[in-house]
C-alpha cells in the first residue's frame, strides 16, 4: 500500500544494497530509492530488461549498478552457492532475525490462479503454495 521509495527514502535515508528481480519501471525507481554509495544488483527482469533511464542520479549518488545470473555457472558453482546460503542465511530466518513477506497463499489444486498472480508481476511478496 505504500511507496517503497518513499518509504526508505524517509525512514532510511536511502537503501544501501537492492536486489532487484522486476527491472521495468522498477530501474528508475530503484536508482530514487538507492542512497548515496549504494550497490543495485539486477538479478532478473520480470517486467523487462528495455528502459530508458537517467544515468544523472547514478553518477550524482555514486551507485554502483551491475547484475548477476546463475543460469550460465557450473553446477559446482551454484552447489557452493546453496552451500553457503544453507550455512549463513537460513539461520537467519530460523531465529527470525529475516522473515519472508508472503502475499498470497493457494491450496495446490489451484496453481494455475497462483501462476496468474505471478505473470502478472502485480505482487509484492511470496506466493505459497500449499497441499
Amino acid at each position: 500500500e505504500e511507496d517503497f521509495v518513499d518509504v526508505v527514502r524517509d525512514e532510511f535515508a536511502g537503501a544501501q544494497v537492492i536486489l532487484d528481480i522486476v527491472g521495468g519501471r522498477y530501474i528508475e525507481r530503484n536508482i530514487k530509492a538507492a542512497s548515496h554509495d549504494a550497490r543495485i544488483i539486477q538479478l532478473a527482469f520480470a517486467q523487462g530488461s528495455k528502459v530508458e533511464i537517467n544515468l544523472m542520479p547514478v553518477m550524482l549518488k555514486r551507485l554502483i549498478y551491475t547484475g548477476s545470473t546463475l543460469r550460465s555457472r557450473s553446477d559446482d558453482y551454484k552447489s557452493m552457492i546453496a552451500r553457503q546460503m544453507r550455512e549463513k542465511i537460513w539461520p537467519l530466518f530460523a531465529d527470525q532475525r529475516l522473515k519472508p513477506v508472503v502475499n498470497t497463499t493457494f491450496p495446490l489444486e489451484s496453481a494455475s490462479e497462483a501462476h496468474t498472480l505471478m505473470e502478472s508481476a502485480g505482487h509484492a511478496g511470496k506466493i505459497i503454495l500449499t497441499n
